[in-house]
C-alpha cells in the first residue's frame, strides 16, 4: 500500500512539474486561458466578502437597538425607495398616545416609548455660543425611551416623568452634537438654542457609530410634550413620515411573540379592524428588518453568481481549448510514452493534472484579487464594510479545481485514446 501511494505521489509530482513547465513555455497563452477563471473566482470571493460584511454589519446595527425591540407604526417596513407608498397604507390611522397607554397594560411589557421625529430638519440648528450643529434629528420621547431602544446614557441623566408631564425645556444630546458644540468642555448644565427656543443639556447618549454610512449620533431628544408644543405640525400628521411611532420591549426576549400578539389584538380592537381584514398598522422587529434587508442582498448575490458562472464557463472553455492544442502539439510524446508501456490512465492523469494545475493557478490569482478588492472597498468606503470568510477562499479554490477537472477531462481522454503507432508517425 505504501509503495502504491509513493508511486502515485511521484507520478503526480512529475505531472505537476510538466504542467508548470508547459505554463512557463507558453506564458501569454496560459495567461489568457486562466483570465476567465481569475475573474470568476475573484468575483465570487469579492461578492461573498462584501455581502457577508454588509449583512454582519447590518445585523450588528439592528441588534444594537435591542434584539427584543418591537416597533408599532403607521407604515410597513421597507428598504430603499420602493416606489410610492401604497394607497391603503396612506389611509391608515396614525398611532396615538392612547394606543401607547393601552399597550402599557400588557403584563409582559417592560417599557413603552411613544416617540415623534423631526426627520427632514433643514430649518432648526442647535447652537452654543459661536458653535453650531446643523440640522440634527430631533426626537420627542418619554422617560422609557432608553430602555425601549437600548440607548444608554454615558454622562448625566435622562428625562424624568415630571419633566415629560410639565413639558420642560431640557435636552439630551448625541455624541456628534457634543463634538461640535462642546469639544473641550462638559455639556451638562449648558444652555443651547434650537431655533428660537433654549434648552438645558441634562445628558449625553453613548456613542453608537454609523449605520449604512449614516451617523446614529447626530440627534437630540426632548420631552414629547415639549416636542408637541414646539413642532405641532408633526403631531398633526402634516409632515413627512409617521406622526407617532411606539417602541416597546418585553422583559425577556422569548416574550417578543407574546407582546406582538397581545398588542396586535389591542390595536385591532381599538381601531375596529374586522377579523377578516389585515392589520392597519406596521410591526417592526430587528428580525423582520434583517429578513427584509437580506432579501435585497440575496438578489444581488444571485446576479453576481451568474456573472461569476459565465466567467468560469469562459475560463473552462479556454482550459479545454489549450489542452486540446497541447494534445495535438504533443502527439509524438504521447506515442512514445505509450510505446514504452504507459497505460491509458497514466495519459489521462498527466493531462488532467496539467488542466487542474492551470485552473488552480488561475484560482489562486483569483483568490488574491478577490481578497484585495473588498479590502480596497472597505478602505475607500466606510459605508461598505467587507469581511472575507475563510470558507469563501476554499470554495474559490475548489471551484477552480473543479473547472480544471471538468473541462480537462475530454482532452485527457482524447489523448489516452491515441493509437501509439499513428502517434509516432505524426509530424
Amino acid at each position: 500500500m505504501k509503495a502504491i501511494f509513493g508511486r502515485l505521489r511521484r507520478g503526480f509530482g512529475e505531472n505537476t512539474r510538466f504542467a508548470l513547465l508547459a505554463v512557463r513555455a507558453h506564458k501569454l497563452r496560459a495567461s489568457l486561458t486562466v483570465l476567465g477563471i481569475v475573474v470568476g473566482v475573484a468575483t465570487v470571493i469579492a461578492m461573498v466578502s462584501i455581502v457577508t460584511g454588509f449583512n454582519n454589519n447590518m445585523i450588528r446595527n439592528f441588534q444594537s437597538f435591542g434584539a427584543s425591540l418591537v416597533l408599532f407604526q403607521k407604515y410597513e417596513p421597507r428598504f430603499g425607495p420602493g416606489g410610492p407608498t401604497p394607497e391603503g397604507e396612506l389611509r391608515r390611522k396614525e398611532p396615538t398616545m392612547e394606543d401607547a397607554a393601552a399597550l402599557r397594560e400588557i403584563p409582559e411589557m417592560r417599557a413603552v416609548s411613544p416617540q415623534r421625529y423631526l426627520w427632514n430638519n433643514t430649518d432648526y440648528h442647535l447652537k452654543f455660543r459661536d458653535a453650531e450643529a446643523r440640522s440634527p434629528r430631533v426626537f420627542g420621547v418619554m422617560e422609557e425611551y432608553p430602555i425601549a431602544t437600548n440607548r444608554l446614557i454615558s454622562v448625566g441623566r435622562f428625562l424624568t416623568p415630571t419633566e415629560v408631564a410639565h413639558a420642560a425645556d431640557v435636552i439630551v444630546i448625541g455624541e456628534d452634537i457634543r463634538e461640535k458644540l462642546f469639544p473641550r468642555e462638559d455639556p451638562i448644565g449648558k444652555r443651547v438654542s434650537l431655533g428660537h427656543d433654549t434648552y438645558s443639556v441634562i445628558g449625553l447618549f453613548e456613542k453608537k457609530g454609523k449605520m449604512f454610512g449614516d451617523s446614529q449620533d447626530n440627534f437630540v431628544v426632548i420631552p414629547i410634550t415639549t416636542f408637541d408644543r414646539r413642532f405641532p405640525w408633526v403631531k398633526a400628521g402634516t409632515s413627512d413620515g409617521d406622526a407617532l411611532r411606539i417602541a416597546t420591549v418585553p422583559y425577556t426576549p422569548d416574550q417578543v411573540p407574546v407582546i406582538i400578539e397581545k398588542a396586535r389584538t389591542i390595536l385591532r380592537t381599538r381601531r375596529h379592524v374586522r377579523f377578516d381584514k389585515p392589520d392597519d398598522f406596521g410591526i417592526i422587529t430587528p428580525d423582520k428588518m434583517i429578513e427584509s434587508f437580506q432579501g435585497i442582498t440575496q438578489g444581488i448575490t444571485l446576479a453576481m453568481v451568474f456573472i461569476a458562472f459565465v466567467s468560469l464557463l469562459i475560463g473552462g472553455v479556454g482550459v479545454m481549448n489549450i489542452m486540446l492544442v497541447s494534445v495535438t502539439e504533443r502527439t509524438r510524446e504521447i506515442g512514445v510514452r505509450k510505446a514504452v508501456g504507459a497505460f491509458r490512465r497514466d495519459i489521462v492523469l498527466q493531462f488532467l493534472t496539467e488542466a487542474t494545475t492551470l485552473s488552480l493557478l488561475g484560482g489562486a490569482i483569483g483568490v488574491i484579487v478577490g481578497i484585495a478588492i473588498p479590502a480596497a472597498v472597505k478602505r475607500a468606503f466606510e459605508a461598505l464594510p467587507a469581511e472575507t470568510p475563510l470558507w469563501a477562499v476554499f470554495v474559490g479554490l475548489l471551484v477552480s479545481m473543479s473547472v480544471g477537472i471538468f473541462f480537462g477531462l475530454y482532452p485527457a481522454v482524447k489523448a489516452s485514446r491515441l493509437d501509439p503507432i499513428e502517434a509516432l508517425r505524426y509530424e
